[in-house]
């Protein structure tokens, strides 16, 4: 089993992502005919870091908050690295009532969060709508990001995600909402977040529309039953026409 480790270690220095992949699967192959919790629960760590590493980072916050109160992976990086991994997977990936529960009261992520530059008002912010504060303690945080082996590749991936979360969280409250009143709240111009929206409700991300005459957004939030009528209406028609296709065979 540290064999295995120790191959993990090589693994993430060159960045051999196969050997990594093997290697967690060779692992969790040997846990299945008996392990230690200790090495069970650095294994969540480092699988983890690779699912951080390939861009899974619903998975990964899901495995680095499991490890939060038994993490001993020092030979990986530092306590505080880890919560800082933790609290940016997390917040890209949690809905709101579990990043509270999970994150924002955690105590272990207290005692550490407050030694890292800005991530304690990157996550407060966001949680208590200063949207102002969150952009400022976001810039703060993009060097970071952007010097972390790790993140680096998924930089600008990373960037629309946050910019993603805040934004719909925002549009969650109105219906309608000026451009300007939502510009004031991030602390940026009408232009900028003119800009910025118009590029996320083109890629699909965000479910509103831009009245540039009124200078007005509106939110127009997909209805989870609405959707699920429609896909049944459109598989319904779609079985209608191939029973009408076969009863025609039949006859024939």
């Amino acid at each position: 089993m540290d064999l295995v480790f120790y191959t993990l270690q090589i693994g993430f220095f060159y960045m051999d992502f196969d050997l990594i992949y093997k290697s967690i699967d060779k692992a969790k192959n040997l846990f299945e005919e008996g392990g230690d919790w200790e090495r069970k629960n650095r294994l969540k760590v480092y699988e983890g870091l690779y699912c951080m590493a390939t861009r899974n980072f619903k998975k990964a916050a899901n495995l680095f908050l499991d490890s939060i109160s038994t993490f001993t992976t020092y030979e990986l990086f530092p306590y505080d690295t880890f919560i800082f991994y933790t609290v940016l997977t997390s917040i890209i990936s949690l809905d709101r009532v579990s990043l509270k529960q999970k994150v924002v009261d955690a105590p272990e992520i207290l005692t550490v969060i407050g030694k890292i530059p800005c991530l304690s008002e990157f996550l407060n912010s966001l949680y208590d709508c200063q949207y102002k504060s969150f952009f400022s303690a976001f810039a703060g945080l993009t060097e970071q990001i952007k010097l972390d082996r790790y993140l680096h590749p998924h930089f600008r991936f990373y960037m629309r995600e946050v910019r993603t979360v805040v934004y719909s969280q925002f549009l969650e409250s109105y219906k309608s909402v000026t451009i300007e009143a939502m510009a004031k709240a991030f602390g940026v111009t009408v232009e900028f977040i003119d800009l910025e929206l118009s590029r996320f409700i083109a890629a699909g991300k965000l479910h509103c529309k831009i009245d540039k005459v009124a200078g007005v957004l509106e939110t127009n939030r997909p209805d989870a039953k609405n959707a699920l009528y429609q896909a049944t209406i459109k598989q319904g028609d779609f079985l209608l026409n191939r029973i009408q296709k076969l009863s025609r065979v039949i006859d024939l």
